[in-house]
């Protein structure tokens, strides 16, 4: 580092980008916690190993390939008629190796590693206690490391074709990210089909008890502080938008336009808040959907979270849930989708809606700015529906809606159910029916739980008498 100035910003960017792992690391203790709380006792140590193997599997994968691949699709098909082969983060490269030449890429990757295992954790929740453990493993690595991470690298990135050529703007991964896991989750959920009992003889939905609500509660307000360390990745942390001449340090967004860590928390506290209240509201005090109702708002909002005035945030995370919370139940009537904790609606529905509530919101906003004292090199012909006065592409209600759409069932759905039905020829995603009765456990681990409630009695002999085992 050549000067104290240099310094200074690379340290701190360092240790920026080090603290958000820390935080997203929460995210994961929230969703073991959750989704432990939401099973039943006999299948408490599947969903918990289930869930935590995902970490590791995730992680090792973008070691491998998941990295490389958002930086080697920023520009390609669109930019460039070749993908770069050279990105740095080649497992063999130096670039990520513990030495004094680079001290970012590490703490980046681990960065965008969290982020692929937060999308993993989403499949993981809907799919509890009739799924095989291979067969998820399979669904994780390509949620986690390939499904969400092309989408970020041409929509979510300064030089992501979608941002230069579309205005595609989606700061903190509502379509990129939610909404892919979410409509994944959905296209499993439709070739792995209902636990045993979730559904009467004549159709109508059983509330499957939970356990432990306790756990459920806990388990999202640290999905919640999780949440934080999220958003804060987003951001690029101090950078020179002004000249050298006259130089003007701020933080920025993930497309290098100024913003203020200020502007973001008002927008995530009143997006949270919005979304809690509404829950609570339209579900009657439903505990459940009212602590789900945090995430339903902020990942309807989280899109545009960046530049949105607060009560904007407040209004979409309202229209979100309300949305989230109808859809989920009429899918599940009519289509009998046995989505075990809402992830469909939570992460699909609201990430689809928030990408592209955010093209209409921030009209005319500028998609991406000049960064770090330089300017983006845009391709030429960049900006098809619209550029600025200095000719950068601006955000547009058709950009972000091609860009959504793409995302969710292009990267989500359909791949969700080619996996999903082939996981199924295969045997390897669902367990036998008398596994599932008996319980995922196994009679080979020792209990660990209290015995089953009355109401987790009652209607384990309802699946008995209906899988006849």
């Amino acid at each position: 580092m050549t000067d104290q100035l240099t310094a200074l910003t690379t340290i701190f960017t360092e240790f920026y980008f080090f603290l958000t792992v820390v935080l997203m690391f929460f995210i994961h203790v929230g969703f073991c916690m959750y989704e432990v709380g939401a099973a039943r006792v006999k299948n408490v140590q599947h969903t918990l190993l289930k869930n935590t193997m995902a970490i590791p599997l995730v992680g090792l994968a973008f070691f491998l390939f998941g990295m490389w691949i958002y930086i080697a699709f920023q520009g390609w098909p669109v930019s460039s008629g070749a993908l770069s082969f050279e990105t740095g983060f080649e497992p063999w490269s130096t670039k990520i190796a513990p030495n004094l030449g680079d001290r970012i890429s590490g703490v980046f990757w681990a960065a965008f590693a969290l982020f692929g295992m937060t999308a993993a954790s989403i499949v993981s929740g809907a799919l509890i206690e009739r799924t095989k453990t291979s067969g998820f493993f399979i669904i994780a690595i390509y949620v986690g490391a390939i499904a969400w991470v092309i989408p970020a690298a041409w929509g979510w990135a300064g030089n992501g074709w979608m941002a230069q050529y579309l205005g595609f703007h989606d700061q903190y991964c509502s379509a990129v990210l939610h909404s892919v896991a979410g409509f994944a989750t959905l296209g499993i959920l439709i070739f792995l089909g209902p636990r045993i009992g979730k559904f009467a003889p004549d159709g109508t939905p059983r509330e499957i008890p939970a356990h432990n609500p306790w756990l459920i509660t806990i388990g999202l307000f640290m999905i919640y502080v999780g949440f934080w360390g999220f958003y804060a990745a987003c951001h690029i942390p101090i950078a020179n938008v002004g000249t050298e001449a006259a130089p003007y340090w701020t933080a920025t967004n993930i497309y290098g336009v100024p913003i203020t860590l200020s502007g973001v928390t008002m927008n995530f506290m009143l997006a949270l808040f919005g979304g809690m209240i509404t829950a609570y509201l339209i579900s009657n005090g439903n505990a459940y959907w009212t602590y789900s109702g945090g995430l339903t708002g902020l990942i309807s909002a989280s899109a545009g979270n960046d530049l949105y005035h607060p009560v904007i945030a407040m209004v979409i995370a309202i229209a979100g849930t309300i949305m989230a919370y109808k859809l989920h139940f009429w899918v599940e009537r009519k289509y009998k989708i046995d989505d075990a904790v809402g992830a469909v609606a939570v992460h699909g529905y609201c990430g689809l809606f928030g990408g592209i509530v955010a093209g209409f919101a921030l009209w005319g906003y500028p998609a991406i700015m000049p960064s770090d004292g330089t300017l983006v090199v845009l391709a030429e012909g960049a900006g098809w529906f619209g550029a600025n006065a200095e000719g950068l592409p601006v955000v547009t209600p058709i950009g972000n809606i091609i860009g959504s759409l793409v995302f969710a069932i292009g990267f989500g759905l359909i791949p969700g159910l080619v996996i999903g039905k082939l996981l199924s020829m295969f045997g390897l995603l669902r367990v036998p029916a008398a596994v599932e009765v008996l319980g995922l456990d196994g009679k080979h681990i020792p209990t660990t739980y209290p015995a089953s409630s009355g109401a987790e009695a009652a209607f384990e002999a309802v699946q008995r008498k209906e899988a006849k085992v």
